[in-house]
């Protein structure tokens, strides 16, 4: 679905860019707190239009191409993203009309709670849902949250001892490394529910993929295939980099998310172990360019010319945050440096889009799927996401508060 670019700016638009206006008048472009203060009051700027475009059409943003909005319904994986950013901005704001918006965006996605075709509901739901119960307590977002959970649970397999990713693909049993993102939902189940399988899951599923996913110097693979009768691995590739021995930049940014979410969550050293392993990976890389945002692959052909990933940076910077407070000490303070090293770049004009425009997205440049060149140098909404869930780490980092 795509919704055509209007002219002029919407009320609502029109109030948030003086706000921005006024905080931008204020802000030191190197002062940490206005960082914060700045993005987020960009982000009611673009926001604002953004819920203008999608008043009538009910869909939810993914990206902006070719002059038009691009939206995609409840089952598309990026669903969650932009309710949870919507969520994430009332965080800071506490301004009702944020938590309006972000109840009503949320609602659209209710429907996958019980749609067991996808491994992908975690993003969907905890990004959405989980955010709304976070902030509000309400009791229908956590009822849905657990529904959400044991439809997730359904695609487990004790004979490969992971959760399936795709399915109708060329592989019989695919896992992503993307799919260690999905299982804070299931701890999050396990805990608030009455299924304490759900945590068991989990901790199979990051077993596995610690096991098999993982090269000696702590980079991933995309896709490990499964033989789903006898759980041994059959193919280990790279499906969306630009080899399968390479480092895909967004996989290894989900591997630094999901293994540092994972110690937060079970305490297991492993897990600490290998995100810190990763996170050293990725922080030294002789190919991490001076600004902290990657390349879409780190052993990208073409480069210094390649493509740059904003979406990676954005991940990135939010798991480098978290596991600041987790780390030995000289990689906790190199994760902070580059992860503030990566907020300054993406809050940048290099990064940002002019107020009002790309759609009303955040982050420019976001590669999607660079071999089949989709949404390769594009705003994307899962990049906005965790920019803006960086900014409000950052922001408890350093003990600042929200919008004063």
């Amino acid at each position: 679905m795509t919704s055509k670019l209007e002219h002029g700016l919407p009320p609502l638009l029109a109030v948030a860019l003086a706000v921005f206006v006024a905080a931008s008048d204020h802000a030191e472009a190197t002062a940490p707190p206005d960082m914060v203060r700045d993005g987020f009051a960009f982000a009611e700027v673009q926001y604002a239009q953004l819920l203008e475009r999608v008043k009538n059409d009910p869909g939810l943003p993914r990206t902006f191409a070719n002059g038009s909005l691009v939206t995609v319904e409840p089952r598309d994986w990026t669903s969650g993203f932009f309710p949870g950013s919507l969520w994430l901005i009332y965080e800071h704001s506490r301004d009702e009309k944020w938590r309006a918006a972000a109840e009503e965006l949320t609602r659209r996605v209710e429907a996958v709670k019980d749609f067991g075709g996808t491994h992908d509901l975690g993003f969907m739901l905890f990004c959405s849902f989980g955010n709304g119960w976070r902030l509000t307590g309400r009791p229908a977002h956590r009822s849905v949250l657990l529904q959400g959970a044991r439809t997730l649970s359904t695609r487990f397999s004790d004979k490969t001892g992971a959760i399936k990713s795709w399915d109708g693909t060329e592989w019989q049993y695919p896992v992503i490394i993307d799919n260690m993102m999905n299982l804070e939902l299931l701890l999050w189940a396990s805990r608030e529910g009455p299924d304490p399988r759900l945590r068991e899951i989990a901790l199979r599923h990051a077993d596995t993929t610690l096991r098999e996913h993982f090269r000696p110097d702590g980079s991933s693979y995309h896709v490990v295939a499964f033989d789903p009768d006898t759980g041994r691995v059959v193919r280990k590739q790279t499906h969306q980099g630009a080899a399968d021995e390479s480092a895909w930049a967004r996989g290894q940014s989900w591997g630094l998310y999901g293994f540092t979410m994972m110690f937060r969550e079970a305490r297991k050293p492993e897990y600490l172990a290998q995100a810190e392993k990763v996170a050293r990976f990725l922080v030294n890389h002789p190919r991490l360019p001076e600004d902290g945002v990657p390349y879409w692959d780190y052993d990208a052909p073409g480069i210094p010319d390649a493509p740059r990933d904003s979406s990676a940076a954005a991940i990135m910077a939010s798991a480098l945050i978290e596991l600041s407070g987790f780390a030995a000490p000289d990689l906790a303070r190199q994760s902070l440096a580059t992860a503030e090293r990566q907020l300054r770049s993406l809050s940048s004009p290099r990064y940002r889009p002019a107020p009002g425009t790309s759609g009303g997205f955040l982050l420019l440049h976001g590669v999607g799927h660079k071999p089949h060149e989709s949404e390769v140098d594009q705003p994307l909404v899962y990049g906005d996401y965790y920019y803006l869930e960086a900014l409000r780490r950052y922001r408890a980092k350093q003990g600042l508060p929200p919008r004063k």
